[in-house]
């Protein structure tokens, strides 16, 4: 065996004639395979497999990118690389390149969150503070430009090292879709479905610029200060309540409970005045019985010393969203004006009135504005 063939034997075991990649962990998204000076066997056999691109690069340039198979490397069957520099000799002469393998599986459960809290305003609370948090999925769908943009010349990326990078940009697109959407604050909340499906098309295309794809986007909950919380479950009540029928039902359930006390005096006091109600009523039910028989003197003075009835309390229409809303008594709207339901600028109406005025411009309501109070019941 002469000279030329032992170094020809020599270089040919030297030289990688297979290039594979197996992965054993689930964090890595891009792995460089390592040989002598980078330099692949002319003929050497390349097997990707699926879930796997191969990502070739030349002297800091993409060669090519090869999909899940096993290919023959040789300058024949692979134009691109013909271009390569090789060995001057007339053996089997090898290329040089970098080969990474890049991980193109799902990639589930990763988490992102808002490190500080997202000012709004709402036009009822004014400006309050928000926070949120979820989950998202994504994996590499241009493997050579996030080999380029991404990866560069790093041996081993992993999952990590790009999650800060996408959580921020997440968190920046969030604040901004959130503060676009222009919600009630409460709704926020109630409505996290339809918003991660807006944040997830308005993310699509920076995530596609690096060559990620966004497969998944989830917000888990969207949280508030307690005492905002407070101020909404209030807000909320007020505005579903119906007061009128608050003090029948609190009525009667003090008429129940001082039932119950009968040893003490409220049971006493209540039995009194249940006696005297029911003696009103039966003097009611005999009234008709009596015909036309004349009442005595006595009790027609009584009846005269009796004041007359109260008026009928004032109810108020109000503009609510474009909306027509109510009627409400005076007090219900008073109680809307503190929780900011309605404003100085909101339209009222009421019988008698010849138009839509702003609260501000009727008068008995200039008190909820302060420094003028409504006038005395008549």
């Amino acid at each position: 065996m002469g000279i030329f063939d032992k170094i020809k034997e020599k270089l040919s075991h030297e030289f990688i004639d297979i290039i594979e990649w197996l992965d054993f962990t689930d964090d890595t998204i891009a792995y460089r395979f390592e040989r002598y000076q980078n330099e692949i066997k002319n003929g050497a056999k390349l097997i990707v497999r699926e879930g796997q691109t191969a990502v070739f690069i030349n002297e800091g340039q993409l060669a090519d990118v090869f999909e899940p198979g096993t290919y023959d490397l040789t300058t024949q069957n692979l134009p691109i690389l013909s271009t390569l520099k090789g060995w001057k000799y007339g053996f089997n002469s090898p290329f040089k390149a970098e080969v990474y393998f890049v991980n193109t599986t799902l990639f589930t459960d990763e988490k992102w969150g808002t490190k500080n809290p997202i000012t709004l305003s709402d036009d009822r609370f004014g400006l309050v503070e928000i926070r949120a948090f979820g989950t998202y999925a994504f994996k590499i769908a241009d493997s050579g430009k996030f080999i380029v943009d991404i990866v560069g010349t790093d041996n081993n990326f992993t999952n990590f090292e790009i999650n800060e990078h996408l959580k921020s940009l997440i968190a920046t697109r969030f604040t901004d879709t959130v503060g676009e959407a222009n919600l009630p604050i409460e709704l926020y909340a109630a409505n996290t479905s339809e918003l991660s499906e807006t944040c997830q098309e308005v993310m699509k295309s920076e995530f596609l610029s690096v060559g990620i794809s966004l497969e998944k986007f989830y917000i888990e909950n969207v949280s508030m200060p307690e005492e905002l919380k407070k101020e909404i479950f209030e807000y909320s009540r007020l505005d579903k309540i119906d007061l009128d029928k608050l003090t029948k039902f609190k009525t009667a359930k003090a008429i129940e409970a001082a039932a119950k006390n009968e040893g003490g005096t409220a049971g006493a006091g209540m039995g009194m005045g249940m006696g005297f109600v029911l003696a009103q009523q039966m003097g009611n039910m005999m009234s008709p019985q009596m015909g036309g028989q004349q009442q005595a003197p006595q009790q027609q003075n009584q009846a005269s010393a009796m004041p007359p009835p109260m008026p009928q309390a004032t109810s108020y229409f109000y503009a609510l969203n474009g909306a027509q809303t109510g009627p409400v008594p005076y007090e219900q709207l008073r109680s809307l004006f503190a929780s900011r339901t309605v404003n100085k600028d909101t339209l009222v109406w009421k019988a008698g009135m010849d138009g839509w005025k702003a609260l501000s411009e009727v008068e008995e309501l200039k008190g909820f504005l302060g420094g003028n109070t409504p006038p005395p019941l008549p």
